[in-house]
């Protein structure tokens, strides 16, 4: 499992993901928590290229002002 980075906001129902280094997975891929749950899918990619943003959609059931500041993961 790959570091995705560390949920840094919610906006528009979106959580905003910061990456940790310039790599950053493709839109649609898989994103989890600590504890292998499905938190969603990434539907873009965006801001600086040395440390891109993504915005994550989440599944049914994800509360997303719970994992404000929780690293998440890529499937």
């Amino acid at each position: 499992m790959r570091r995705a980075g560390t949920v840094a906001r919610t906006a528009q129902g979106l959580a905003i993901v910061r990456c940790e280094d310039e790599t950053h997975p493709d839109i649609g891929a898989a994103v989890v928590d600590s504890s292998l749950d499905d938190v969603g899918r990434v539907v873009d990619v965006f801001g600086p290229t040395s440390r891109p943003y993504l915005a994550v959609t989440p599944e049914n059931g994800v509360h997303l002002p719970a994992i404000l500041g929780e690293t998440l993961y890529l499937r």
